[in-house]
């Protein structure tokens, strides 16, 4: 069961974790709201969980361009 983290705008895969066991509070879902959980953390029908973040080129791009910030998408 991997954990992938892929970023919500370019879809590129951040990272991944591989671990058979891993606790939901060491990755911090504790702290998300239901809301944010339903939003982020997609399960996979072959096992995977999905966990929507945002990587750091994306992030780079939004701090010079605030106004994507209105956007659900500025990558085309």
């Amino acid at each position: 069961m991997p954990i992938i983290y892929k970023c919500r705008h370019c879809t590129k895969e951040i990272g991944r974790l591989d671990h058979q066991i891993v606790e939901s509070t060491m990755l911090g879902f504790d702290q998300l709201t239901t809301k944010e959980k339903e939003d982020m953390i997609k399960y996979r029908t072959n096992g995977d969980v999905e966990i929507t973040s945002i990587c750091e080129s994306c992030e780079d791009t939004l701090g010079h361009n605030p106004h994507y910030h209105e956007l659900d998408f500025f990558i085309q």
